[in-house]
């Protein structure tokens, strides 16, 4: 729910939901060889979208995410697990499959007071047709993905 200010509620920040496993995957850089490792440096690079958005020149992005503040929250599973939070990003620990949990991050985040909007970024087909359903827009690895 949104802070309250002399004006009124505010609205909490719209919620930018990386699904970890599908993004490092995207890149054939020998992530495999250390998945957790992969995974902090995917998280380290999210951090100065929370501030700044994911910006302007990205086609297809919904307005509201190309600048901040957003909240972002990286989802890992396997042997990512384990892989702190920043402040500025928060990790959630899939203790199964990773869709799911992206899909319960994105389904407690719409169902809220008020409803959030959200942004998927994975290339998962099936994830895709899972967090739209819901309400969540949704963009692929490239957006968020080191260079």
């Amino acid at each position: 729910m949104g802070e309250q200010d002399a004006g009124g509620p505010t609205e909490a920040a719209p919620l930018l939901v990386v699904d970890a496993a599908n993004v490092v995957g995207s890149v054939p850089d020998g992530w495999w060889r250390d998945r957790r490792g992969a995974a902090e440096r995917l998280r380290d690079a999210l951090v100065p979208l929370a501030g700044a958005g994911l910006g302007d020149d990205r086609a297809g992005l919904p307005p509201w995410a190309r600048t901040g503040p957003l909240e972002v929250v990286l989802v890992v599973e396997g042997a990512a697990r384990g892989v702190p939070g920043l402040p500025r990003v928060r990790v959630v620990e899939a203790p199964g499959s990773g869709d799911d949990q992206v899909v319960a991050v994105v389904e407690q985040a719409v169902s809220g007071v008020p409803p959030r909007r959200c942004l998927v970024v994975t290339a998962d087909r099936g994830l895709r047709d899972r967090v739209t359903a819901l309400g969540a827009e949704v963009t692929g690895p490239r957006t968020v993905r080191p260079a």
